[in-house]
C-alpha cells in the first residue's frame, strides 16, 4: 500500500482524488490546496482531510501525517515549497506540473539525487504511449510531413504543453501546432504523419479528467520499484517494453 499526499484540488484534483481512493494499492491520506480552507473532501463515504496551502508547514504536516509519495496537480512554486522536505524524507513525487521552468527542472533533479521524481506535463497513459509511437514513427519515416493538432475547452489560453512536448520529442517546431478552443472539450491531442501515398493519424482523447488519475497511479506504482532519480512518464514505460521484449526473448530461445 503506497500512503499518499496529493497538491492540488482544482477540478483535475478532485477527480484524480476519486481515482486514488478507489485504488486498492494506495491510500489517500490528505489533500492540499490553494485556497486557505480546511475540511474535508467525501469519497465514497470517507472523508478525506483538506488543508489549505498557505496554512502548510510542510515539515511539521510530514511528520504528523507521513506518507510515501506526494502527487502534485498544483502550481510550479509548491515544489519548492515543499521539496527539501521530500529529499530529507526520502518521499517520492509524481508531479504532473505543464508549466515548469527549465530552473524548476533543474531544481527536481537535484531532489532525485535523494529519492525518486517523475515530471510530466501531461499524466495520462494513453497521451504518453502516443508520444512513444509517434517518435518510433518519426524514426522510421524520418522523410514524412508532421503537424501537430490539439484541441481543450473554451478558456484554456495557452498553446497545451503536451503539445509542445511532442513538438519536442520529433524535434518539429511549435509553428507546426495547430490549436483550437471549443467548448467543454477536455484535451485532443492529434498527431499527423504526411507520406507521399498515405497518411497515419495517432490521436488520444480525453473523455474525462479521471484520466489523470488513472496515470498518476500508474506512475506511483511504477516509481515505486524504481531507483532514485528523475523521470519522465515516457521512462517509466519504456521501462515496462524493456521488460516485456525480454521476457519475449527469453521464451524464444
Amino acid at each position: 500500500m503506497i500512503k499518499v499526499g496529493l497538491v492540488g484540488f482544482g477540478k483535475a484534483g478532485q477527480a484524480v482524488a476519486q481515482v486514488l481512493h478507489a485504488d486498492p494499492e494506495i491510500e489517500l491520506c490528505w489533500i492540499a490546496r490553494k485556497s486557505a480552507e480546511s475540511g474535508t473532501f467525501a469519497i465514497e463515504g470517507v472523508d478525506i482531510p483538506v488543508v489549505g496551502l498557505a496554512q502548510t508547514d510542510w515539515g511539521t504536516s510530514l511528520d504528523a501525517h507521513p506518507v510515501d509519495a506526494l502527487v502534485d496537480f498544483s502550481r510550479p512554486e509548491s515544489l519548492h515549497g515543499y521539496g527539501e522536505q521530500l529529499r530529507q524524507r526520502r518521499i517520492m513525487l509524481v508531479s504532473a506540473i505543464s508549466a515548469y521552468t527549465p530552473d524548476d527542472l533543474a531544481y527536481a533533479k537535484t531532489l532525485g539525487a535523494s529519492t525518486r521524481v517523475m515530471c510530466s506535463p501531461n499524466i495520462t497513459v494513453g497521451i504518453n504511449f502516443l508520444i512513444m509511437a509517434s517518435r518510433l514513427l518519426r524514426q522510421i519515416a524520418p522523410f514524412a510531413d508532421v503537424e501537430i493538432l490539439e484541441q481543450h475547452f473554451r478558456d484554456k489560453p495557452e498553446v497545451s504543453g503536451t503539445a509542445r512536448k511532442i513538438a519536442q520529442t520529433l524535434s518539429i517546431d511549435d509553428n507546426r501546432i495547430t490549436a483550437l478552443r471549443l467548448g467543454g472539450i477536455v484535451g485532443h491531442h492529434e498527431v499527423i504523419f504526411g507520406f507521399p501515398y498515405q497518411t497515419v493519424r495517432l490521436v488520444h482523447e480525453s473523455i474525462e479528467r479521471r484520466a489523470f488519475g488513472t496515470g498518476a497511479a500508474f506512475a506511483l506504482k511504477q516509481l515505486a520499484r524504481c531507483n532514485n532519480g528523475l523521470y519522465t512518464f515516457e521512462d517509466l514505460m519504456m521501462r515496462l517494453v524493456r521488460q516485456e521484449l525480454l521476457q519475449t526473448n527469453a521464451a524464444a530461445l
